[in-house]
């Protein structure tokens, strides 16, 4: 195929440089795959036709071409007026409906312009009021759809101006390039405001549509040009900027929920961050309090009732050998429940605000991330962590628990349990190898934090069913732990769904199997409500148990996606 000349005879033309390339470079290339490569790259047909459009239009600038005439639009026009005076035929109306067209009307226009080089913005005529000594003034005009003007404005204390307090990132002003943080704000559409309050001018905004005139005095200071945000933050509460007193401006404030991913785009300002949510195609950022202002007010705000320690059923579900949930007349008689590194004041003390996040899959090679199942006794947590594990015995595994208590004749060590000394059980306390342990009738149960390892190291899912406020001490860089939040479904559906199920007495492993009764139904719920208040920042998935083979099925799809899907997880595990 001959190439397409660019010009005179002895240019060579940019597509035929473009098929000679990789025999050129084949001495040069040391593998096949490398050649087989540039071959497929240089030969791609869209980049051919690119190169030959290239050729075409730099063919035809170098012609110097001169438009047949300037005023198209114009000549449509006047022959559509003609043709309207002409006997109507069908080409006639053809050709008028094509005319009227506003495509059509827009192309002749671009046409028009092209040919008269008319490039340049058409901009609004100076102000005959401007003072001579005013020649720091700008005049700004900005054309305003529905979206807000992006900027927030504050009456100086000092001077009295109305000065640009923050710039979104994103929005209208900050695409202009025109307004900046400091520039004092004189007019807006001819109205003077300096003797008004920045309600009233915001007010002015709000009701102006098109375009908006702004006559500014620009800052001095001179702003460092910033890049968009690559800080990604998960959101650890409810945010609404409605119903925030202490927001600067509602309109530009961002909601956001739980759970929720934020891109933080500016933290210029301490006490409010610009962000947008992840993935938003919408570039403008909005109002989020910060990390320290949120933290304040919440530690501030929070109630006393949150440092009582959680309440637990009298009777506990089946699986007291791998949960070690005491009832309220056990904790009476011994001299803890539950033990772990630190204390229930402690966890409740740290105030959920953001967690600052980034994307994880795991690797085929990896280990397999700790799954750790949080649910008040008697939601069924053990029976859906024993149907996954029948349904799967080579992929799930559970840890072997620690006792000091004799060994029964039908149990094996390291089967039902792992069996040790009372002295050698206390000294792995004060070594903190327990993830959480208790005692009951002068024994010791526990769950190390070697036998979860155990589990992991044999290429299985650790399955692991803990009290949430231990949750906070498996979220390390080695067992990067998933929470799965089991919740209880509204009381009436327990009532309705429970009635003929049992509920096993904690009373060691001999335990009757008793009917739940109303007081069980009332504190698993009111049990639920304390876990998610205090603990739900940590949970990463809520399942309501109502059916328990709907609530497998789920649990089922969340594993399987958490193989092998992108999820967000804290920063310190990847980069510790």
């Amino acid at each position: 195929m001959p190439a397409l000349s660019t010009g005179s005879g002895n240019d060579t033309g940019l597509y035929e440089l473009l098929v000679a390339l990789p025999a050129q470079l084949q001495p040069h290339v040391d593998s096949q795959e490398d050649l087989t490569f540039l071959w497929d790259v240089f030969g791609e047909k869209s980049l051919h036709s690119l190169v030959k459009i290239h050729e075409k239009l730099h063919y035809y600038e170098k012609q110097n071409p001169v438009p047949v005439l300037q005023g198209a639009a114009a000549l449509a026009n006047d022959l559509a007026e003609e043709l309207q005076n002409k006997p109507l035929n069908s080409e006639i109306r053809e050709l008028l409906k094509l005319l009227s067209k506003p495509n059509v009307k827009a192309l002749l226009s671009v046409h028009d312009t092209v040919a008269q080089k008319n490039y340049d913005p058409v901009l609004p005529p100076m102000p005959d009021d401007i003072d001579d000594e005013e020649d720091s003034v700008k005049i700004i005009r900005l054309v305003k759809n529905r979206e807000p003007l992006g900027a927030t404005i504050k009456k100086d204390e000092q001077t009295g101006a109305i000065v640009v307090a923050r710039i979104m990132r994103g929005g209208a002003a900050d695409r202009s390039g025109l307004i900046h943080v400091g520039d004092e704000l004189r007019e807006v559409n001819g109205i003077l405001v300096e003797d008004k309050r920045p309600e009233e001018i915001i007010q002015i905004l709000a009701q102006s549509q098109g375009a908006i005139t702004f006559k500014i005095i620009p800052s001095i200071k001179e702003e460092t040009p910033s890049k968009e945000g690559k800080m990604f933050i998960k959101a650890l509460f409810d945010y609404d900027p409605n119903e925030d007193k202490a927001i600067p401006c509602k309109e530009a404030g961002l909601s956001f929920k739980k759970g929720d991913i934020l891109q933080i785009m500016s933290q210029d300002d301490a006490t409010w961050w610009q962000a947008k949510h992840e993935g938003d195609a919408n570039p403008r950022a909005g109002l989020i309090p910060s990390k320290h202002f949120q933290e304040r007010r919440l530690a501030l705000r929070r109630p006393e009732i949150l440092v009582q320690p959680l309440k637990v059923s009298n009777r506990k579900s089946s699986g007291f050998r791998r949960s070690f949930r005491l009832s309220r007349k056990d904790k009476k008689t011994n001299k803890s429940m539950y033990e772990c590194k630190r204390s229930d004041q402690y966890d409740t003390a740290d105030v959920p605000t953001y967690e600052e996040v980034t994307p994880y899959r795991r690797q085929t090679n990896e280990k397999y991330r700790l799954v750790v199942l949080v649910g008040p006794v008697g939601v069924g947590l053990n029976e859906l962590k024993r149907k996954l594990l029948i349904s799967d015995t080579q992929h799930y595994g559970v840890t072997v628990p620690h006792t000091t208590r004799p060994r029964r004749s039908q149990e094996s060590d390291g089967v039902e349990y792992i069996f040790i000394s009372k002295h050698l059980f206390e000294t792995d306390v004060q070594n903190n190898k327990f993830i959480e342990y208790g005692e009951y009738k002068n024994n010791y149960y526990g769950t190390s934090i070697d036998s979860v390892r155990s589990v992991l190291a044999k290429n299985k899912v650790c399955l692991l069913d803990v009290q949430p406020h231990t949750v906070k001490h498996l979220r390390t860089l080695e067992f990067k732990p998933f929470v799965i939040f089991i919740k209880p479904p509204s009381i009436e559906r327990l009532r309705e769904t429970r009635k003929n199920a049992k509920i096993i007495s904690s009373r060691d492993d001999q335990g009757a199997a008793k009917p739940f009764t109303e007081d069980d139904f009332q504190e698993m719920i009111k049990s639920a409500q304390i876990m998610e208040s205090q603990y739900g920042h940590l949970f990463d998935k809520t399942i309501v148990n109502d059916d328990l083979a709907v609530a497998f099925n789920e649990l089922k799809t969340t594993f399987d996606k958490l193989e092998t899907d992108t999820h967000w997880v804290p920063v310190s595990w990847l980069h510790s």
